[in-house]
């Protein structure tokens, strides 16, 4: 599978904070990237250098093989995005919306294509209303309609999901999946939604302080048969066990008098089991299951 994006090195400075440090990634072609962390992380900041917004610090962005600060032009024609909430005209309908952005575009689009463009987004019957009476939810999928009228290879949204209500974000989630699937469009979701990365993600980055944390397929980094387990107990007891074990190979971190490790769960059980043997009192053990633990323990100081 081809390489859509890949970003070297990447860091952006503002006087003496490093909003981006050092941060490397790459997105294949067809697939939705899940982009995750918590606020003032260094999401909206890289996003905004993939799309011009700001200039690097230092580093490169390669983008259909082609370098981001020499191709301008030639490769943002090939990227639709939606930073936060899309910029609409509330004094315009939906249809008058979106061709004004197909003149903006610079490519002749055919009336026809965007009433159907509307019509993908379920604004077919409010294609004639005025923008600002709709609901938050219609004018994300507005902007999504804008976004998508010059058919972009890639797609860059930058928490599309603010906002909005549970509705809204299953209508999103839906589309977004849609994409990927039915379209082939490669997709850079940024979101703090955890549990909706989960399901609509093939891969996902993590990164904390600008920092990279983790990155990978989705499905892999939360394997059921291979978890990460939370140990709660005497601290300085259960590691000395630990580490004069074969348990040792397994031991990931230590911090805030959690003990973690990495290893399949059916050895849960065993582990527990010498642990007792020890003498070692046990106030919990915790698999770590879902895409929202999972971010939890790689974000935490």
């Amino acid at each position: 599978m081809n390489e859509i994006i890949r970003v070297n090195n990447l860091t952006k400075e503002f006087k003496e904070v490093k909003a981006v440090d050092n941060l490397s990634f790459s997105v294949r072609e067809g697939e939705v990237y899940g982009f995750l962390g918590q606020n003032g992380a260094g999401k909206s900041t890289t996003i905004r250098m993939l799309l011009t917004l700001i200039k690097p610090t230092d580093g490169t962005i390669e983008i259909f093989g082609m370098n981001l600060q020499q191709h301008r032009k030639e490769i943002l024609k090939q990227i639709g995005a939606i930073i936060e909430r899309p910029d609409l005209y509330n004094y315009l309908t939906a249809l008058e919306n979106i061709q004004l952005f197909a003149k903006l575009s610079g490519i002749k689009i055919p009336f026809t294509h965007l009433k159907e463009q509307l019509a993908k987004v379920g604004l077919a019957d409010r294609m004639h209303s005025k923008v600002k009476t709709y609901s938050q939810g219609m004018k994300q999928r507005l902007g999504l309609a804008c976004a998508l009228i010059h058919d972009p290879k890639l797609l860059i949204l930058d928490e599309p999901t603010n906002g909005l209500d549970p509705q809204g974000i299953a209508e999103m989630r839906n589309m977004i999946i849609r994409l990927s699937k039915e379209q082939g469009k490669t997709l850079v979701v940024s979101s703090h939604l955890l549990s909706e990365m989960e399901i609509v993600a093939d891969s996902m980055l993590i990164i904390n302080k600008g920092k990279k944390v983790v990155e990978g397929n989705v499905k892999e980094l939360l394997n059921p048969e291979y978890s990460i387990v939370e140990l709660e107990a005497d601290t300085e007891t259960a590691l000395n066990f630990i580490r004069n074990s074969e348990w040792n190979k397994y031991l990931k971190s230590v911090a805030n008098h959690i003990i973690r490790l990495e290893f399949n769960k059916d050895k849960i059980p065993d582990f527990n089991k010498e642990l007792v043997a020890h003498d070692i009192s046990v106030e919990s053990i915790r698999r770590i299951h879902s895409l929202e633990d999972y971010f939890l323990t790689q974000t935490k100081d």
